[in-house]
């Protein structure tokens, strides 16, 4: 059951890692996540797309201070941990790695790497119930007794992505950031995969931030989806409106990419291609960092502050204008490609 109130916000958050300039003694810094602000309810699923580096993972791992923030505020249940000691949080809040191959031991058995996080809170009280323990998180995530004591290289693609789920699962955390947990498998071990964190969700009543590429996936499992380009976060709303009434260029271009079944639906729709190539972190453009990639940009992008397009933030004769602007420029595309054929 989803609460009106924010278990996880973070406000202004930054994450600059140093690199070196090209004259000596130069000081750059990359700005992978940049003034990214967002809530996450108790139980609810929040989506984060956007393409390779544009700071979706860089977001994840600074907001369980895996990375130490550049500058922003961290809140968990309304208390700020941005420099508080994490070890009683890190029992609330876990994360699920990208490649389950890279992120378990392979010199540990399934049983030590699922029981070094309830060793370390010293959750259980011998050895007897640390062992009922650790099959009972293997039971959850469809893996038996005997995977106990296997070692990660005798699993396949999907049950190792389950043993990572069940060492996230094994301290009882209220909060999981999901890092691309699917990227790296098959279409069908990624539907078991994602219908066993719904119902996980469902059970156990977790909080999700679902970290992934493929906005097919990410709108079929989130309540709410953020859209992230260049360490911005430029759009982010209800899973269905961000769908069906996106307003950003560069969400409307990443929901054209969406695959469809039905090949006559797929040969009338019109794919949004993107020119030119994403700018340098290290040096962003000013205001909308979309601009320069974007058909309808103009001076007003150019602005500081004009990088978030949610149409809840714009004032009304704004608002009116964009959607005018938008409109006119469609029209103007479909005529143009009716005058061609």
């Amino acid at each position: 059951m989803m609460e009106d109130k924010y278990l996880v916000e973070v406000k202004h958050l930054q994450q600059y890692f140093p690199v070196a300039g090209s004259k000596l003694f130069e000081k750059k810094v990359v700005k992978a996540v940049d003034n990214v602000s967002f809530g996450i309810r108790r139980g609810e699923t929040l989506g984060l797309v956007g393409e390779s580096g544009c700071g979706k993972t860089t977001t994840g791992r600074t907001l369980l201070r895996l990375y130490e923030p550049t500058d922003g505020t961290i809140l968990y249940d309304g208390k700020d941990i941005t420099h508080v000691n994490m070890l009683p949080y890190r029992r609330k809040m876990q994360i699920v790695f990208q490649d389950p191959y890279a992120s378990l031991d392979p010199r540990m058995t399934v049983e030590d790497i699922v029981g070094e996080a309830i060793d370390i809170h010293r959750l259980a009280a011998n050895r007897k119930d640390r062992h009922e323990r650790i099959l009972s998180v293997l039971s959850t995530v469809g893996l038996n007794s005997e995977h106990a004591n296997r070692y990660p290289h005798e699993f396949s693609g999907g049950q190792r992505q389950r043993v990572g789920i069940a060492r996230a699962l094994a301290v009882n955390p209220e909060f999981i950031v999901c890092d691309e947990p699917v990227s790296a498998l098959d279409v069908s071990i990624q539907a078991q995969v994602v219908n066993m964190f719904e119902q996980l969700q469902e059970e156990l009543g977790l909080t999700y931030l679902f970290i992934a590429h493929d906005l097919s996936i990410v709108k079929h499992i989130s309540n709410r989806i953020g859209v992230m380009y260049l360490g911005k976060l430029v759009e982010l709303a209800d899973s269905y409106e961000l769908t069906f009434h996106s307003v950003h260029p560069y969400t409307k271009s990443l929901i054209s990419a969406i695959p469809i079944a039905d090949p006559e639906i797929s040969r009338k729709s019109k794919r949004i291609v993107l020119e030119g190539d994403v700018p340098s972190p290290v040096n962003p453009p000013s205001g909308c960092r979309f601009r320069t990639r974007c058909p309808y940009a103009d001076e007003l992008c150019a602005a500081e502050g004009s990088f978030h397009w949610s149409l809840r933030s714009m004032p009304p004769l704004r608002q009116s204008k964009l959607i005018s602007k938008l409109l006119f420029l469609e029209i103007c595309g479909m005529l143009k490609d009716k005058s061609a054929q």
